[in-house]
C-alpha cells in the first residue's frame, strides 16, 4: 500500500500519481521530524492520515529513533495518541 523511501512514506494511484504522504527528515542521528503531511481530497475521511503516522512509527521503532513533530496533523495526532503505551517513549514533541 505505502512505499518508503528517502525519509518519505507515500502512496501513488494506478497512474503514478502521489495521493499521499508523509515526510520525516533527520533532526539528528537519533531523531526524525515529521515535517509535512498530505493527502489527496479523493481518500479523506478514510484514516490515510493516521495511517501514514503509524506507518512512521513502525519506521521510527525499527530504526531506533525519536519522533518530533512540527506538522500541524502530525502535532495534533501525537497529542491524541502520545499517552498511548505503543507510542509515549517515541514521541518527544
Amino acid at each position: 500500500m505505502f512505499n518508503i523511501a528517502d525519509n518519505r512514506i507515500y502512496m501513488n494511484d494506478e497512474n503514478g500519481k502521489m495521493i499521499a504522504e508523509v515526510t520525516f527528515p533527520n533532526l539528528d542521528d537519533k531523531t526524525i521530524v515529521i515535517d509535512h503531511t498530505f493527502v489527496d481530497d479523493s481518500l479523506r475521511g478514510q484514516g490515510i492520515a493516521a495511517k501514514l503516522m503509524l506507518e512512521v512509527i513502525d519506521y521510527a521503532k525499527s530504526n531506533n529513533k525519536k519522533i518530533k513533530a512540527t506538522c500541524s496533523y502530525a502535532v495534533k495526532w501525537f497529542d491524541k495518541n502520545k499517552n498511548k503505551d505503543e507510542y509515549k517513549d517515541l514521541y518527544i514533541g
